[in-house]
């Protein structure tokens, strides 16, 4: 199964890049336009900050643009939402909520190392290789870190 999916590992990574900007940009839309869903209760500072962070952060992690900074921006965000609202419940997130709040915060923090990778505005500007981990690429292609 591995060499069956091998050929596809620059388009899941672009479609995880695409979705995970998607959804989080629909978290910035709820908090700041009541859409597609009511804004959570939280306070003005935290909903007009964060959900900024999401509509716009989620936005260029789903074109692509300015992928890096976005996700790394977004990861940070990711990672002081789970400390300040889920971490003082409990450790684990399974007990305290904070799984979406984890997984995003990790999700950003890859992106934000891997960069835009296809299907982006940065790789049409001759941006996606730019600054990309050594270990990221070798001759043959993407190296798979977990590969066996």
């Amino acid at each position: 199964m591995v060499s069956f999916m091998k050929r596809f590992d620059a388009k899941t990574y672009a479609l995880l890049r695409v979705v995970a900007g998607f959804f989080f940009l629909c978290h910035g839309m709820q908090k700041l336009f009541g859409f597609p869903a009511a804004a959570p209760e939280a306070p003005a500072f935290i909903i007009y900050v964060a959900g900024l962070i999401e509509l716009v952060g989620g936005a260029l992690i789903m074109i692509g643009l300015l992928t890096r900074w976005a996700a790394f921006i977004c990861a940070g965000q990711m990672a002081v939402a789970y400390w300040l609202v889920h971490g003082t419940e409990a450790l684990f997130p399974l007990v305290n909520g904070g799984e979406l709040a984890a997984l995003y915060c990790f999700v950003f923090l890859f992106i934000s190392a891997y960069g835009p990778g296809i299907w982006s505005v940065d790789e049409a500007r001759g941006r996606s290789t730019e600054a990309r981990p050594a270990a990221a690429f070798d001759e043959d292609g993407p190296v798979r870190p977990f590969s066996s």
